[in-house]
């Protein structure tokens, strides 16, 4: 036989013998992913990609079992019960992991940037990777960020084009401090509510309005009980991508790679497929009767300037150098990304 021969029968053992060793590295696993979102949303696309990539990264072993639309119970149950090791996967609003983590409240601040590219670069970049850095001590694990767009406000009541037209409307917003002060600080009647409760709150007046990417909104139906929906784009919506670290620590090396590379490619989809349907939401809400409301810049402005005292308070009780990290990052976002 040939050293020729002989060299190129060596590697083909030696690749049979990887890829062999590979596939005894992953077993047959059902992954149930929860998230609070129906499955003609962004997410749930992202969802949707990411168990195509898997399934076949995997040889068809590792399968994902997708829950969406709160079946698997609000955010914070469903956090709850990955770090409890009873559901695998969840994605998860920044929001919601303020609850566990009080610098994840950071990313709420209002009118923090003014495009999807300067807020992803932030999620990217060293703060969001400092913060998901946090999580393995709480249980969980972060394999990175989806965007679902800008939250915009809507209600039954008026058209909102300035400051003084939050005044005394009654606003459901995410039981967070930075909602709650943020909408108190407009003179709205911010309300904490549970997302599964709004749809019902808004037919019965409970509440007059909420704020949501147009994605959410149309998802919801929320234009059969809503007349304005108005252009605040007060803060950028992030979710994370959440594994538990119970079901984590149980994944061979081969299956966590496995796990990272489904989530790498399937973020440009996500993301794409947002920029789309929150164009494709826009224009579809407006269709159904919606009247639409831009606000002007220096509207904007005046809103930013309201708002800025309520993320000074806040940011005092977080972690200086958390804090500062943020500030830096977001300071140099906004001078070199448009």
């Amino acid at each position: 036989m040939s050293l020729l021969v002989r060299a190129l029968s060596a590697t083909a053992i030696c690749v049979a013998l990887t890829v062999g060793a590979a596939a005894e590295d992953i077993q047959e696993r059902t992954i149930r992913w929860g998230h609070l979102n129906n499955t003609d949303h962004p997410v749930s696309f992202g969802v949707q990609k990411f168990a195509e990539i898997l399934l076949a990264k995997s040889g068809g072993k590792m399968k994902i079992r997708e829950f969406a639309a709160s079946q698997l119970g609000n955010e914070l149950q469903q956090q709850s019960a990955l770090r409890g090791g009873t559901q695998e996967m969840l994605s998860a609003s920044t929001t919601s992991l303020a609850t566990v983590i009080p610098e994840f409240g950071l990313v709420d601040f209002p009118f923090l940037f003014n495009t999807t590219e300067q807020a992803d670069v932030l999620a990217t970049g060293k703060f969001g990777k400092a913060m998901l850095d946090t999580l393995p001590s709480k249980g969980l694990i972060g394999l990175g960020y989806w965007g679902l767009g800008f939250r915009n406000v809507t209600n039954s009541t008026r058209p909102i084009t300035k400051l003084e037209d939050f005044s005394g409307l009654k606003l459901r917003v995410i039981p967070n401090p930075v909602y709650l002060e943020t909408f108190g600080a407009f003179k709205a009647n911010p309300v904490p509510m549970a997302f599964g409760e709004l749809y019902s709150a808004l037919e019965t007046r409970t509440v007059d309005g909420e704020e949501n990417p147009y994605t959410v909104i149309l998802s919801n139906k929320f234009y059969e009980v809503q007349k304005y929906v108005s252009a605040t784009n007060h803060t950028f919506t992030l979710n994370i991508i959440l594994v538990s670290k119970a079901f984590w620590d149980k994944l061979s090396p081969t299956e966590q790679r496995l796990m990272h590379e489904a989530y790498e490619e399937s973020r440009g989809y996500q993301k794409e497929q947002t920029r789309l349907q929150t164009e494709k939401a826009l224009a579809e809400l407006q269709a159904k009767g919606m009247q639409y409301n831009a606000i002007a810049p220096e509207e904007t402005d005046r809103m930013r300037k309201t708002a800025q005292p309520v993320a000074d308070k806040i940011s005092a009780n977080l972690r200086s150098d958390t804090v500062k990290l943020f500030n830096d990052e977001v300071e140099r976002i906004r001078k070199e990304v448009k």
